[in-house]
């Protein structure tokens, strides 16, 4: 039997957490939450996951500002930023293309790529 994809959401919102939890677990992922970065960090370091979903304003911290630190851990992991704050759109490092999800998520939108 094949594994399931993990997938960590880090988001201080418990009720996006859950649709987007349930939408992705529909999609035969494996879903983890965590709605702190220090919650997050250390789910990441426990599961290994592929993707993560990284909300930016979060109680003990901005989250975008902590993605490069994710991929230390995990270089390989795809991350998938969540903010009431931006519009879709990809962020661009070098070497890192990370995709922005603009709140309120459209499954729609997400149908697109899970």
């Amino acid at each position: 039997m094949e594994e399931k994809k993990k997938i960590l959401i880090i988001d201080d919102e418990e009720d996006l957490c859950l649709l987007l939890g349930n939408y992705l677990m529909r999609k035969q992922y494996e879903v983890y939450i965590a709605h702190t970065l220090k919650e997050g960090l250390a789910v990441l370091k426990e599961i290994n996951p592929a993707i993560l979903f990284l909300d930016n304003n979060l109680p003990d911290g901005m989250g975008w500002e902590k993605a490069m630190a994710f991929l230390e851990i995990n270089p390989a992991l795809q991350i998938h930023f969540i903010s009431a704050y931006q519009h879709n759109t990809v962020y661009q490092k070098p070497g890192i293309s990370m995709k922005i999800w603009e709140k309120p998520l459209s499954f729609r939108e997400l149908d697109r790529y899970f």
